[in-house]
């Protein structure tokens, strides 16, 4: 069940919930602040366990109000489920409700950033909400504690989520047909096949390296990251610091020459992935 939230009482919870999700040093977001953004033209949305109208939610997600190019948006700056709550698509249900708020304040765009070497998250983004990127922020939000941010600069890209266009319609559409258990279809962009690799790697144990950052030179290119990148900045910080600036100069470079990130590849048995990016977006 998703709700809207507003009182202080549940922003308190939403507290309790991001100390649980990231930990008591995060930079957690404090009650005050969440409760006037969501008097103020924020969208504040909480996930509940089934039938619980009681107690505090497994998830939220929030977004503010933002302006950009003149006009109005939503900058959403945070998605956070609990552990025990994941895998039961309450990520999904807590961004489509968010989509239908932005909608009926009459917005076109809600945008926010991810880590580029998060590849789940990237599939989230890209594959399932149909965003694209087209920015890139180094070291977006400088040092942070906690294992998902040690090792690396804090770069990230900016998904785009333009929720009134037909390819996130036609995204949007899948992921319910495939939540009511009907067939779901992804149409994937043309000439993927033509798309070449901008990060040429190596073998080095468990992940594979980057060897060297080429410049793109068709229409379609991809840009590849590893699997389980969190624990790769645990185990192994001078190989995770390669593939951030790595990935860093394969996108500034993409993005210089007018290309846009449009998918997302998951590999579900590896857990790594590729970026598609085209020049004509």
């Amino acid at each position: 069940m998703i709700r809207d939230l507003a009182g202080v009482e549940q922003c308190a919870a939403v507290v309790r919930l991001q100390a649980a999700v990231w930990g008591e040093a995060s930079d957690i977001v404090p009650a005050s602040l969440l409760a006037v953004s969501a008097r103020r033209g924020g969208i504040l949305l909480g996930a509940f366990d089934d039938g619980g109208e009681d107690g505090d939610p497994v998830g939220f997600v929030w977004s503010l109000p933002a302006r950009r190019d003149g006009g109005w948006t939503q900058w959403s700056h945070m998605l956070g489920v609990l552990p025990a709550a994941r895998g039961r698509g309450l990520g999904m249900a807590l961004k489509l409700a968010q989509r239908e708020r932005a909608l009926a304040q009459g917005l076109d765009l809600i945008e926010w950033t991810f880590d580029p070497l998060q590849a789940r998250n990237a599939h989230l983004n890209l594959t399932r909400l149909g965003c694209v990127a087209s920015s890139y922020v180094e070291n977006a939000y400088g040092s942070l504690e906690g294992p998902l941010f040690s090792g690396t600069p804090t770069d990230r890209l900016v998904a785009e989520w333009w929720i009134r266009r037909p390819h996130v319609e036609r995204r949007v559409a899948a992921e319910q047909d495939a939540a009511a258990g009907r067939r779901a279809f992804t149409a994937r962009a043309a000439g993927v096949a033509d798309a070449h690799p901008l990060i040429v790697t190596r073998p080095d144990g468990r992940w594979a390296a980057p060897e060297d950052v080429v410049p793109p030179t068709s229409r379609r290119a991809t840009i590849a990251v590893p699997a389980a990148f969190s624990e790769m900045q645990t185990a192994d910080q001078a190989l995770a610091l390669e593939w951030r600036l790595a990935v860093r100069r394969a996108f500034q470079a993409a993005f210089a020459g007018g290309y846009q990130a449009v998918d997302f590849f998951f590999d579900r048995q590896t857990g790594d992935g590729r970026y598609l990016l085209a020049r004509d977006a």
